[in-house]
């Protein structure tokens, strides 16, 4: 076993201080807002559907509520990943969502203001010692309206140790799934696309739903490297150009090796060479896309994002609350990630009715995310505004 400790000293120095914001260099497109809804797998023809949307109480397509987290440069983990813990790796841990009522169209501007928040130092089964961090990032419009904050949760944790403790090793081999079984995966998901054709424009109302009702069940996958290919290319920032770059960030000095590292987001070798910038090729970020990267930190196999699995989620329940609803709040914690080969199921029930002392009608409801085997992968709670009448 490693003897090498977990030294998240250098955390300190940043807590509480603001950093480079994240800035997209071009307004949001209509085609932004499609790639993102398609890329998270989400067929709500508000996103996507020029005349479905032109008749809905917005006049125009609009952006999911998962949207801001793809106006960012880092998945909304830079906040939560500042500080150099040496030899260590991080993957997604969980994100607290509040939305402030403002929605995204095309023609929007998003700017993103991020200070990292807090740390803690926790014993696991995946790697010993491993370090939650926590940052904020707050989400703006170019009229200065606040649209969503987001507090990201990242796992960082000694790749060396993850790989000795070989926790993960039981999701090593990937799951084969007959001609048969995808037939069936795909009727299974057409349900649920079913259920938000049938909601329409119609409005999902506080008083005709209880404590106790479930939400339809909605499934996803099999996941595989072209999926997950599709979802990072849902990402502003994977557009060569499309960002004014960070220029505080080195990753190297965050603690990944060297051939880790790589130069994902350097704004100069962007300009000189802009495919070693693509984390879907090089650095941290490959090990999502290549077996073999994955397995260098730690993982088995193939896997998913985690700001991914946040989208799926606050879709979820938006897609549930119909375009007269919205989420008002919704806090999720990733436990495992999404391999190549799985599928991912998600299901959720209401748990508590009120009306707040705003007169807003909400709904509390808990959701339960896991794989095809029933291993937890995220577990979420959300505050959901239904209309009264």
């Amino acid at each position: 076993m490693t003897s090498k400790t977990l030294d998240c000293s250098d955390i300190d120095r940043y807590l509480g201080k603001p950093m480079q914001p994240g800035r997209t260099r071009d307004p949001v497109a209509n085609n932004d807002i499609r790639r993102w809804a398609q890329g998270m797998h989400f067929p709500n023809r508000l996103h996507y559907d020029d005349d479905f949307a032109a008749e809905s109480r917005f006049g125009r397509l609009i952006a999911p509520q998962s949207f801001p987290v793809a106006t960012d440069d880092g998945h909304g983990a830079a906040p939560a990943c500042v500080g150099t813990i040496p030899d260590s790796h991080l993957i997604f841990g969980g994100d607290e969502w509040w939305f402030h009522g403002p929605r995204i169209f095309a023609g929007d501007l998003i700017r993103n203001e991020r200070v990292p928040f807090d740390y803690v130092v926790k014993e696991t089964k995946f790697a010993g010692p491993t370090c939650f961090q926590r940052g904020d990032n707050v989400y703006y419009n170019d009229r200065g309206e606040k649209i969503a904050t987001q507090r990201s949760t990242s796992i960082r944790y000694l790749a060396e140790a993850a790989r000795e403790m070989g926790s993960l090793n039981a999701a090593s081999e990937e799951p084969v799934w007959t001609r048969e079984q995808i037939e069936e995966l795909e009727a299974k998901k057409f349900e649920y696309v079913q259920t938000l054709h049938a909601l329409g424009h119609g409005k999902r109302l506080w008083d005709d739903v209880n404590i106790g009702d479930k939400l339809p069940t909605r499934i996803f996958g099999p996941h595989s490297i072209a999926s997950f290919t599709t979802e990072w290319r849902a990402y502003l920032f994977t557009i060569w150009g499309s960002m004014h770059r960070r220029t505080d960030l080195d990753l190297e000095a965050l603690g990944f090796t060297k051939d880790m590292a790589g130069h994902e987001n350097d704004p100069v070798m962007e300009r000189q060479n802009p495919e070693l910038t693509d984390g879907a090729y090089y650095g941290p970020s490959r090990g999502h896309l290549f077996p073999e990267w994955a397995r260098t930190i730690g993982m088995p196999r193939g896997y998913g994002y985690g700001a991914s699995m946040g989208a799926w989620i606050i879709d979820y329940f938006s897609g549930w609350a119909g375009e007269w609803g919205r989420v008002l709040h919704s806090n999720a914690a990733y436990r495992g990630p999404a391999f190549t080969g799985d599928i991912t199921v998600m299901n959720a029930s209401i748990i508590d009715k009120s009306v707040d002392e705003q007169g807003r009608a909400i709904v509390q409801v808990d959701c339960k995310m896991t794989n095809q085997l029933g291993t937890v992968m995220a577990t979420a709670r959300a505050e959901i505004e239904l209309p009264k009448k």
